[in-house]
């Protein structure tokens, strides 16, 4: 009994590793802009009255996302004049990435969305378009720091960098701006400007970590011949790299990617009209989160991690996206409650808890499926895929839940899950991925 209790902590030491604490910072800066674009940009707008159905559409600033893959080539191959020579190339784009984001995220606090919508959303397609680089540089530079065998654990730390940083973007957005309302009543422009300039100043978590990062052990590609050759290796080998080595598998893999986290997006973006709708305060919605939310987020992340160590990445794929689709049928009977306090309690840590198992799975996933080769361009693909559908599918939420209401909505987000559940099954009997070992430079 002993001997097993000291096996799990020698599991659990891995954590405590440079690399793995390093991501955790980096995926606080990756995961930081999401909501601010997306959840807390809707409580937002719904707070000045905007509409759901706009508020739907407007998710579709998201799909920017989606289309990743198309400039990953660049960062794979390019060098930024000047930034290069000094960081390097993964540490370059990262630092330009994050500059993106502070620009954008200053810009929306300078703008009041009642008075002027566009704007605002012109000013969140810069910060997608930062944030969607910032992934880029951000999982090559993940894959080239450590062999396949650490990559759950690196999942693990990113994913909790990663879902504190939705934390503060969510219900630390909320909190900010009920400080700063002191008092008044209604709807305040300025208290949600003070919270996003706040947030624009926490990206500044990523730029020092990145700054104080040392550059990944560089994969030496070979030198294009002339401008055909170099068009050829930036834009076809990755993915046909991808398709020689999967072959007919590559479509069951692909698919199941472009699906997984469907039930979690499409749900995702009507949660905070929910809460605005359902008469839960600012305060309540981030005290929940915060406390309850944390804890959960925290154990599901590390959880995750490690039974995937221990049992396989793709057992806890799919027991990750049977607890996706359960958590939104309990959203669905949260919407038969009213204002049910402690009822938000227990939604929301059940779902922050299947969320942090799911996706410490799915990133170690991913991670295997690509050649270290060409690691942002083929993981930006994949991550595109996991994004393209849901948000396409989530831009219809606000119309759905005012023809159907919220708990009819829910109930769909779960049922669409389950072909997932298929897919995985398939992947796991034809063993479309090799899950093994291989010795690689670890950036210390």
């Amino acid at each position: 009994m002993l001997s097993t209790a000291q096996s799990w902590l020698k599991d659990f030491r891995v954590y405590l590793e440079w690399p793995c604490l390093r991501m955790l910072f980096l995926g606080f800066s990756a995961g930081l802009p999401l909501l601010l674009i997306l959840g807390t940009l809707s409580f937002w707008l719904r707070e000045a009255g905007i509409d759901r159905s706009t508020i739907g559409y407007l998710t579709w600033v998201g799909l920017i996302y989606a289309f990743k893959w198309m400039w990953a080539p660049l960062v794979d191959r390019l060098s930024i004049p000047v930034l290069s020579k000094f960081f390097g190339r993964r540490r370059s784009w990262l630092i330009f990435a994050q500059m993106l984001i502070i620009l954008g995220l200053v810009g929306m606090a300078s703008i009041d969305p009642k008075v002027q919508l566009t704007p605002i959303v012109w000013c969140a397609l810069l910060v997608a378009f930062g944030s969607a680089t910032q992934d880029i540089a951000l999982d090559a530079f993940r894959i080239e720091s450590a062999d396949s065998d650490h990559q759950a654990a690196l999942a693990a730390t990113y994913q909790t960098g990663y879902r504190l940083a939705l934390i503060w973007s969510g219900a630390g957005v909320l909190w900010l701006a009920a400080r700063a309302e002191a008092g008044n009543t209604g709807y305040d422009a300025s208290a949600w400007q003070f919270a996003y300039l706040c947030m624009a100043l926490s990206i500044s978590v990523g730029v020092i970590t990145t700054l104080f990062s040392k550059e990944p052990v560089r994969i030496e590609l070979e030198k294009a011949r002339n401008a055909k050759a170099w068009l050829h290796q930036t834009l076809i080998e990755p993915f046909a790299d991808f398709i020689k080595r999967y072959g007919w598998h590559a479509a069951l893999i692909l698919s199941l990617i472009a699906i997984y986290r469907i039930s979690d997006v499409v749900m995702g973006i009507m949660a905070n009209p929910f809460y605005v709708d359902m008469g839960y305060t600012k305060d309540e919605v981030a005290a929940v989160s915060k406390v309850f939310g944390v804890v959960m987020t925290l154990v599901g992340a590390f959880l995750g991690g490690v039974l995937t160590l221990r049992f396989g990445v793709m057992r806890i794929l799919f027991l990750g996206a049977i607890l996706s689709a359960v958590s939104n049928l309990l959203f669905a009977w949260l919407a038969t409650q009213g204002h049910d306090l402690h009822g938000l309690v227990w939604v929301i840590s059940a779902d922050n808890l299947s969320s942090g198992i799911a996706t410490a799975a799915f990133i170690a996933f991913l991670s295997a499926l690509t050649n270290i080769q060409y690691s942002a361009t083929q993981y930006a693909l994949f991550s595109s895929m996991m994004l393209l559908l849901p948000k396409w599918l989530a831009g219809f939420s606000g119309v759905f839940v005012d023809s159907f209401g919220y708990q009819n909505f829910f109930i769909i987000t779960a049922v669409i899950g389950a072909p997932v559940l298929i897919l995985i099954w398939l992947a796991i009997h034809f063993k479309v991925v090799e899950f093994k070992k291989h010795d690689s430079q670890v950036s210390k």
